[in-house]
């Protein structure tokens, strides 16, 4: 079933996905930390399908080897190694949050208290409408991106949820205006 999931978010049948001569069909493999795994040295091609991939998640590995220049069976092997690597950790859809209905985002930049990092962060994790979380130095020392229905549903999470952690010794919102998606294709 979840062969044949993938294969649908890939853009065919199962067989489509393996390629000629390659009956295994893309699958993510359990989570591996990025720390964990030796970087392997990507090459020019590899570039080009993380590049197009990152475009379109849905693209069929046909469409990806035709557009990088090489066999279906070699397109289907690197876009396997490259999730085996951990390199392409899953396949996801960008979504326009506020057509989502979720008007508001904001940044959230957090002090803790000091080696509580891995609890703050299972905490952080659990707030509604959490996109991103990033231990960071500097003047602070998590940056959270939130997305929240409103203004005043935001406000609650910062007031209510976020103040009420023991660990986190303070805050400061930055609310974001407008937001520019880099790996978007041009024109979208």
């Amino acid at each position: 079933m979840a062969d044949e999931q993938m294969a649908d978010a890939r853009g065919g049948t199962p067989e489509e996905a393996a390629g000629e001569g390659v009956g295994e069909v893309l699958s993510a493999p359990p989570y591996t930390p990025a720390y964990a795994l030796p970087a392997r040295p990507l090459d020019a091609i590899d570039r080009d399908i993380l590049r197009l991939l990152q475009t379109d998640g849905r693209a069929s590995v046909r469409s990806v080897a035709e557009r990088v220049h090489v066999s279906r069976a070699n397109a289907y092997a690197r876009i396997n190694r490259l999730i085996d690597d951990g390199v392409i950790r899953g396949f996801s859809a960008r979504v326009n949050h506020e057509r989502a209905g979720h008007g508001a985002s904001a940044y959230i930049t957090l002090k803790i208290v000091q080696n509580s990092w891995r609890t703050v962060r299972e905490q952080l994790k659990a707030l509604p409408g959490a996109a991103h979380i990033a231990l960071v130095s500097g003047d602070f020392d998590v940056l959270l991106l939130v997305h929240t229905p409103d203004n005043r549903t935001l406000r609650e999470l910062v007031l209510t949820r976020l103040q009420a952690i023991p660990e986190v010794l303070s805050t400061r919102t930055l609310l974001v205006f407008d937001e520019l998606d880099l790996d978007a294709e041009p024109g979208t």
